[in-house]
């Protein structure tokens, strides 16, 4: 016997309730309901493969669909995240041509808002982190075959993009912009001792370097590396510790979901405040840049990247999810604009790694997918990273009058491969991998260096967008070509969420 429908207090239909002892009923009930959650976070309008007898509660919803401005009201929005990214580079750009210099003091005292935000996000990354992991990895362990495809996808699928990105900058740089780049005279050349101290200048054998990157992966003191955030390491351990985890059930299972979900609530508040932390991130930085000292060369290095960088996100990255997923990849890059703006904003994956999981979630990726790509993306997934390699490398030997061969090429390929894969998802953690690459091909560090690192905090902020981004669209590719999908459990756990959050929405309004 069946119970009649009801109606909640916006007017919607839900589900009947039913209390069938037929089994197949009673899946077919769950069925429909974990189709129904699935596609009421995706914002989809079902279609032709609806189910008959939702579909007209869809068409309901459809209908009382907000206009695209609304979301302005709404903290943290991204509609607000990016009239504050635009409002404080307005600001900045004003007081940069209309102010010969900003002093140091107000620089450091309107960044303090927003390096305070970004504080706060960095501090909840590393439990994040942990429990994502650990979690993604139990409910691998519980799938037949699932654990391993889904594995193999999202590693798959980011090697690949890392390789085609990688190529894509060797190529525009050796065919294109090589030849822009102006030779420079001997005093430009010339290393002042202020700036050789400020970088690591020591000679680190090719080798040396790969063999850190692989000891990285295993700490010799797992305490001391989440102390000092290294989050390879971390990662690993807790995808051991993760599938060492024999049952579900476990005591630190359930441990680690409690401290998720508080996590959970944090982000939510710091989110909310995201455009505030945007606006005052953005604003100092802007103040310091000098248009008038942009060379012809600096101009050059900065159009070259960020054009392979649109090349990658704009065209070739929309290829590939059309061809996996058959969805409008524009349309999709829209919506989860909160995540890359945020990138954008901080210049850190590990820092917009909550924005990250939440844009995820948002657009209907099962946990189980997002929990563990998203992590995993924010370390390996350094598309923006690759293409800025060759870039910088290509930028200090043209400047010296050398011109790179397809074999120095070929170098600089593999080693950004690897580089890009083993950086810290820390702000400008490129600049040092960069003089390592240099020195392989044999062009030597010079005053251009300075030039680059004068610059590098701008070009940050787009590689960052171009990883995030990336991310995002391997987890919608990866849940597309594998049709993982959430344990009952889990899609009853964030149901009752979005119930919560709709009943506390009601209340405020």
């Amino acid at each position: 016997m069946s119970a009649p429908e009801s109606k909640d207090i916006s007017g919607t239909e839900t589900q009947p309730v039913r209390t069938n002892s037929n089994p197949s009923v009673a899946a077919e009930e769950q069925s429909k309901k974990q189709w129904w959650h699935r596609n009421k976070k995706a914002g989809s309008d079902g279609g032709a493969n609806a189910p008959p007898d939702i579909a007209a509660v869809q068409t309901e919803e459809h209908e009382v669909k907000r206009p695209w401005w609304y979301s302005i009201k709404e903290p943290g929005s991204a509609l607000q995240i990016i009239t504050a990214a635009l409002l404080a580079i307005a600001i900045g750009l004003i007081v940069t041509t209309q102010v010969e210099k900003v002093p140091d003091a107000a620089r450091v005292i309107i960044s303090i808002p927003g390096d305070l935000w970004l504080r706060s996000l960095k501090a909840v990354v590393l439990p994040l982190i942990v429990c994502s992991m650990l979690l993604a990895v139990t409910r691998l362990r519980e799938m037949s075959n699932g654990g391993s495809l889904l594995a193999k996808w999202v590693v798959g699928y980011y090697l690949i993009t890392t390789l085609v990105s990688i190529t894509l900058s060797c190529l525009m740089m050796g065919l294109v912009w090589a030849n822009q780049f102006k030779e420079v005279g001997e005093e430009s050349l010339r290393v002042d001792d202020e700036e050789e101290s400020s970088v690591d200048t020591s000679e680190r054998p090719v080798h040396q370097v790969v063999l850190e990157m692989f000891q990285s992966f295993i700490p010799s003191n797992v305490v001391g590396a989440m102390a000092n955030d290294q989050l390879l390491a971390i990662i690993i351990t807790a995808i051991i510790v993760g599938y060492l985890i024999e049952s579900p059930q476990s005591p630190i299972i359930r441990v680690t979901e409690e401290i998720e979900r508080m996590i959970t609530k944090i982000i939510t508040w710091l989110i909310k405040m995201a455009p505030i932390g945007v606006f005052f991130l953005i604003l100092p930085n802007l103040m310091k840049l000098d248009i008038g000292e942009i060379g012809l060369n600096l101009g050059l290095l900065i159009g070259g990247t960020l054009s392979t960088m649109l090349i990658h996100i704009l065209v070739i990255v929309p290829i590939i999810f059309f061809a996996f997923t058959r969805m409008n990849a524009y349309s999709y890059w829209i919506k989860i604009s909160p995540a890359w703006v945020t990138a954008w904003g901080s210049a850190s994956s590990a820092a917009t790694l909550p924005v990250t999981i939440r844009c995820a979630k948002a657009r209907g990726i099962p946990a189980t997918i997002y929990k563990f790509a998203c992590p995993l993306g924010c370390l390996i997934n350094m598309d923006g990273t690759a293409i800025y390699l060759p870039a910088a490398v290509t930028f200090l030997a043209a400047t010296q009058g050398i011109k790179l061969g397809p074999v120095d090429y070929i170098i600089v390929a593999l080693l950004s491969t690897l580089a890009s894969i083993g950086v810290s998802p820390i702000p400008s953690a490129s600049l040092v991998l960069s003089i390592m690459i240099a020195r392989s091909v044999n062009v030597e560090l010079t005053g251009m260096y300075a030039v680059i690192v004068a610059i590098d905090w701008f070009l940050d902020r787009f590689r960052t967008a171009v990883n995030v981004s990336g991310d995002l669209f391997a987890c919608m590719i990866v849940y597309k070509m594998t049709g993982i999908e959430d344990p009952t459990e889990v899609v009853d756990e964030e149901a009752r969420e979005e119930d919560v959050k709709e009943k506390d929405a009601s209340n405020r309004v």
